[in-house]
């Protein structure tokens, strides 16, 4: 959520920002307008409680007066005090009115307040979508170039993911679309081994190494959360919802246009698709000790993700499924940009070590305007090269957000006097996201036989075995 107060003042800067990421940039204006008469009738009727308790303290002081009154003089006061007694009963009509103006326009405001996105920062190139993103810089292990062919490399023609894992027994397809439809899977044996590992590396990595808090979050969430880290109201679509549909089919008979998405009086909770939620929520409404920023969380959870609007995309194999599990790391810090600029390079390269330790070739990127969510002033992109792919394909996602999401989650911290809250900045990376990363794992392991060499820095975690195959 945007700074309505800055909003006000700097409209052309959102205005540019909603452009630049391909949202309509009328909505700004649509929402000072709608604030400036919520704020009107706010003031009027502020004005009339004013005058009401004027008009109180003016009958308080004729009652004195008419006490100590006698004849003509006392009957002028009575004819005062009666005209002043009126008038609350008339301004009673005029508050009612008002209050129900109020009650209108105030969700209609908070409606479009919360579609504003975040405009974002002036270094950030402007660009429509991802084929305007800009490569920051790669790695490679030595011995392996991206650019030239794989065979040309290890001296052999490569296998994809999906043939390595099924001849290997790593993974069956079939069996997961049975139990669960499309873009499903089940991990067997050594493929549930190899994710396992890769989970426990990264996490133990970020929290015996890194100094971040292990956090074990829900993921089944309430609304406010969903909306307070920003994945609602856009992104309502990706999100898989709990509840009883009975309750919505109840709806149905009282609502002639009713919509899962805005009737959600049948809604028990959502399913996130990343920790983040989670993590961010978690200090939901809270007034935060200085002293104690940064707070740097871990987690690990399974994330659950519609898809929507993939259909056809990505179908076969791992990289795009409904149901994954994700290391994800969150950073709460001070109100301070040179801060969280220090934290979001911090964090890209805490994931680029890791990385560099699996030996997995990538490439930093940085997102245009055009390719960044709502909620995000910049974000870097990392991309393992997947040689079934033939290119690099994104693992990880680097967000900075400032006080988009603790504004509204409303996470506050003292000011060194005590005198004043502020908002707190946050950002987000993921650290490992499984079974997306066994792909590069797999197909850059895979030997010409077959088989697939467990990476070195996996294989404690794995009874020290060396290959799968």
């Amino acid at each position: 959520m945007i700074d309505l107060k800055d909003l006000r003042e700097n409209p052309d800067r959102y205005r540019k920002g909603a452009a630049d990421k391909q949202y309509d940039p009328t909505l700004i204006d649509r929402l000072l307008e709608v604030d400036a008469e919520h704020r009107r009738l706010l003031a009027q009727r502020e004005a009339l409680a004013a005058e009401k308790n004027r008009i109180g303290k003016q009958i308080g002081q004729l009652a004195g007066r008419i006490k100590k009154a006698g004849g003509e003089e006392k009957a002028e006061l009575e004819r005062e005090m009666a005209q002043l007694q009126q008038r609350p009963a008339q301004m009673k009509q005029q508050e009612a009115e008002l209050d129900h103006r109020l009650a209108e326009l105030e969700p209609q405001r908070d409606d479009l307040w919360l579609q504003v996105p975040l405009p974002a920062d002036a270094d950030v190139p402007v660009g429509r979508g991802s084929d305007d993103n800009v490569e920051i810089r790669h790695w490679s292990p030595e011995g392996f170039d991206p650019a030239r062919p794989f065979a040309d490399n290890r001296g052999f023609e490569p296998r994809g993911h999906i043939e390595l894992m099924q001849k290997l027994g790593m993974v069956d397809f079939e069996r997961g679309v049975k139990l669960a439809g499309s873009r499903s899977y089940v991990l067997t044996g050594d493929g549930m081994l190899l994710h396992n590992a890769i989970l426990q590396y990264a996490f133990r990595y970020m929290t015996m190494e890194m100094g971040f808090t292990a956090m074990s979050v829900p993921v089944l969430v309430r609304e406010q959360c969903m909306v307070g880290t920003g994945f609602f109201p856009q992104g309502r679509e990706q999100v898989y919802t709990v509840g009883d549909p009975a309750r919505f089919r109840e709806s149905l008979g009282q609502s002639e246009q009713a919509d899962p998405y805005t009737d959600t009086s049948w809604v028990d909770g959502y399913l996130t698709g990343t920790g983040e939620v989670g993590l961010m929520g978690y200090h939901q409404d809270e007034i935060l000790d200085a002293d104690s920023l940064p707070l740097c969380y871990t987690t690990v959870s399974t994330c659950f993700r519609r898809e929507a609007g993939a259909a056809g995309k990505d179908t076969a194999g791992l990289f795009r499924v409904h149901q994954f599990d994700k290391v994800e790391q969150v950073v709460i810090c001070r109100a301070d940009e040179a801060e969280s600029r220090n934290w979001h390079a911090k964090m890209i390269g805490f994931v680029e070590q890791l990385l560099q330790r699996l030996a997995l070739p990538y490439r930093l990127l940085q997102c245009c305007t055009g390719d960044l969510g709502p909620k995000n002033a910049d974000q870097i992109d990392l991309e393992c090269w997947m040689p079934s792919r033939n290119g690099y394909s994104e693992t990880h996602s680097a967000s900075r957000l400032y006080d988009y999401q603790c504004r509204r989650l409303n996470i506050r911290y003292r000011d060194p006097e005590g005198k004043a809250n502020i908002i707190a900045h946050s950002l987000n990376n993921t650290v490992a996201a499984s079974p997306r990363l066994l792909i590069p794992i797999v197909e850059m392991y895979q030997n010409a036989d077959g088989s697939i060499t467990i990476p070195e820095v996996l294989r404690p975690l794995l009874n020290g075995r060396e290959r799968i195959g």
